[in-house]
């Protein structure tokens, strides 16, 4: 089974300003995360605004993705649906395609019981023969995995990790008490608690603000492994400016908006969450800038 450690990007997905899917753009933006060492591709998650495609068009961004990393690193694909039914559909498309795992998020919108959820890992974990990765996000879902419920499905022979985005660092915690790191990672999904959870015991995290900064996120885990703790430490507190910008509007749009000024080419995010005010422009543009003069890469 891959094993998910360090430092994963969660890629965004280009568009052009008619929304289509920009291939080359995406091609390109993967080999940049490539280039500056990350560990991982982590396609098609909340940063690659899965929710915004149809079953057609993640299936196309995953079969890019794939064929662009071509084994240099794990690829993770996000085949999150609302439905057990859909989400099986989608996994299995995934698998399909090359990933060498999934990332499953909770059901959302409609709210669902623990048994439920639990039910809805197993069911999906079962119709693939790749590593499935829990996501816990439940800000955007409106549902969130119990540390006892992680504990039930990582029993589970392909449910080998769980992604924690609540930003609660308790959690994590909990998921690490409750689970056997040697055969079980806990990945952080808050790029503020990267170091943190790798210090609690952690496997490392998947990284929105990597499409900004891909060398400065991957360095918090080289780092941390070099035992060069304050210099992990010095990464890790250097993207408390730009994190602060997520707050300016939909943090996907950020991303993007704050990757644009870099010239990465990523477009713009999908109606109707696109629409970033001039003041908030202006304050990533400032910080980018600031930023780039502070070394961030």
């Amino acid at each position: 089974m891959t094993s998910i450690r360090g430092i994963l990007a969660a890629t965004a997905t280009p568009f052009d300003d008619e929304e289509r899917i920009v291939e080359a753009a995406l091609r390109g933006h993967v080999r940049r995360q490539l280039e500056a060492g990350v560990h991982g591709i982590f396609a098609l998650g909340t940063n690659g605004e899965f929710y915004a495609q149809s079953p057609t068009e993640r299936a196309e961004a995953a079969r890019i993705v794939v064929d662009e990393v071509a084994g240099q690193v794990p690829v993770v694909i996000g085949a999150g649906a609302a439905t057990t039914r859909e989400t099986i559909a989608i996994a299995q498309d995934a698998a399909e395609a090359g990933a060498d795992a999934l990332s499953i998020i909770t059901p959302y919108f409609a709210a669902a019981s623990q048994k439920e959820i639990e039910n809805h890992f197993r069911a999906t974990a079962e119709s693939v023969d790749i590593p499935v990765i829990v996501y816990n996000i439940p800000a955007r879902t409106g549902n969130s995995v119990a540390p006892a419920t992680l504990e039930k499905l990582a029993a589970v022979d392909n449910i080998t990790a769980v992604k924690d985005s609540s930003g609660n660092f308790d959690t994590i915690l909990q998921y690490l008490e409750r689970t056997d790191r040697a055969t079980f990672d806990v990945i952080s999904g808050n790029d503020s608690l990267i170091l943190w959870t790798l210090l609690a015991g952690g496997a490392g995290g998947i990284s929105g603000i990597a499409n900004i900064y891909p060398k400065t996120m991957a360095s918090i885990y080289d780092l941390f492994l070099a035992g060069d703790m304050d210099a992990a430490r010095a990464a890790q507190e250097s993207i408390r400016p730009i994190r602060n910008c997520l707050a300016l509007g939909n943090p996907n749009t950020v991303v993007k908006a704050a990757a644009n000024e870099r010239g990465f080419g990523l477009g713009p995010a999908r109606a109707p969450f696109n629409a970033l005010s001039g003041e908030a422009k202006s304050t990533i543009e400032a910080t980018v800038a600031a930023d780039l003069e502070r070394g961030l890469s």
